[in-house]
């Protein structure tokens, strides 16, 4: 039989005050949902604290102009109106109105590819010489101009064509970040604050594109990201049958 989990012990009214007041403490402000979680699932609430330390403010291999390129990006395609202090963050990293203003463009015209994509597949008798990548590219350098290295504005796009969930743009993207020899950790960076406003599904997505690009030959992945590539069989159900893997889909009994 399953043994039953014994939930952890629930916080005493003085030592939850005294927690969230520490936090407040800490961040300057309290979000709603923390007070939540402190009340009713504090393991839950140390394990979040956890992960938004080593996601989002743990310095890793973006700069913090870089990286709040790319929180920019994300956080227009998601309409995350709250996100304001990455703004601040933006601004006290060095960034200018001018690439505030090029890189909001830019995530706003994501949806540019689809249509450009729609075009290349079904009028291309009337438009022969359309190539929906390159005009997307173009008109891509026409939004940016040099406000923004295009290194940077690589990884910006790249996650938010991934915030949109677009499968042909987020290969577009990763393809050029190998093209421009992007090193694979500041891909990786940029692609997991997804995590936070779109959810961990919208990241495993980019990933799954990302693999099968290496898969299908179409990157060149580095001998770290090359182990990465050769993994079989990765997802909980089997491409062709629909079956689950292993026992990941049915809770087994513990003996």
């Amino acid at each position: 039989m399953m043994r039953p989990h014994a939930p952890a012990a629930l916080p005493e009214p003085a030592a939850l005050r005294a927690r969230l007041d520490a936090l407040r403490s800490a961040r300057g402000f309290l979000l709603p949902h923390h007070g939540a979680l402190a009340a009713g699932a504090p393991e839950l609430h140390d394990a979040y604290l956890a992960m938004y330390e080593a996601l989002t403010v743990t310095p890793r291999h973006l700069p913090l102009l870089e990286k709040e390129c790319v929180w920019l990006a994300i956080l227009v395609v998601a309409r995350e109106a709250v996100g304001t202090h990455h703004l601040e963050l933006f601004f006290q990293a060095g960034g200018s109105a001018a690439q505030a203003e090029a890189l909001i463009s830019a995530a706003g015209a994501a949806p540019m590819y689809d249509a450009l994509e729609f075009a290349g597949a079904h009028w291309q008798a009337h438009l022969p010489g359309l190539a929906p990548g390159h005009a997307y590219a173009r008109a891509l350098d026409a939004v940016l101009g040099k406000a923004v290295p295009p290194d940077v504005a690589a990884l910006a796009m790249l996650a938010a064509q991934a915030a949109r969930h677009s499968v042909p743009g987020t290969a577009h993207h990763l393809t050029a970040a190998y093209g421009l020899g992007i090193a694979e950790e500041r891909i990786v960076e940029a692609l997991s604050y997804l995590i936070w406003p779109r959810g961990v599904n919208c990241f495993l997505d980019a990933c799954a594109v990302w693999h099968e690009l290496m898969r299908a030959g179409e990157i060149a992945p580095s001998p770290r990201f090359r182990v990465w590539a050769e993994m079989p069989g990765l997802g909980a159900y089997d491409r062709d049958s629909g079956t689950a893997v292993g026992g990941f889909a049915a809770p087994t009994e513990e003996s």
